[in-house]
């Protein structure tokens, strides 16, 4: 497969995917490509740079670092900690959830419907349940809502 980007004589830029070059080639002769912005059937291919990926072991080059200047901290990316004002909210939700409430796991559907009848004290749960079984404990009257985020023991 090799990805082409291509232009329109209307000049808007698109990609598309062809499973070699003389098939692309084969489908311009034949007039079978389009610009899926506007229908344009004037297509051509644009100046593109390869995309190649570095081998495995090949180190970075050395940045220069000037004599007797302290060398510049690099932040590795974490992608643990919250960055946007979604993520840290979302952070502050599940850390409450987590404090206050009891995992119940796959049992959750079966706990919440035994609260429901009375068989056990009514207490703040939480677990995990297919999306037809949560619609059929709403249907039954049983207030459930999806959490933002996975339980700890599916999360790397």
């Amino acid at each position: 497969m090799i990805r082409y980007t291509l232009t329109c004589s209307k000049d808007h830029g698109f990609d598309s995917w062809f499973q070699s070059a003389t098939a692309y080639d084969a489908l311009s002769v034949a007039g079978q490509l389009a610009c899926p912005v506007c229908g344009d059937g004037e297509i051509t291919k644009a100046l593109m740079a390869p995309s190649v990926r570095p081998a495995r072991n090949a180190a970075a080059p050395p940045e220069f670092v000037p004599p007797n200047s302290t060398p510049p901290v690099t932040e590795r990316s974490d992608l643990a900690t919250p960055t946007t004002e979604l993520e840290k909210a979302a952070a502050v939700l599940r850390r409450h959830i987590e404090e206050t409430s009891d995992y119940v796991g796959v049992n959750f559907v079966a706990e919440a419907r035994r609260m429901h009848l009375g068989d056990v004290p009514e207490r703040s749960i939480y677990g995990e349940a297919r999306p037809e079984e949560a619609r059929k404990l709403l249907e039954d009257g049983i207030p459930v809502a999806p959490l933002p985020f996975l339980p700890a023991r599916k999360t790397n």
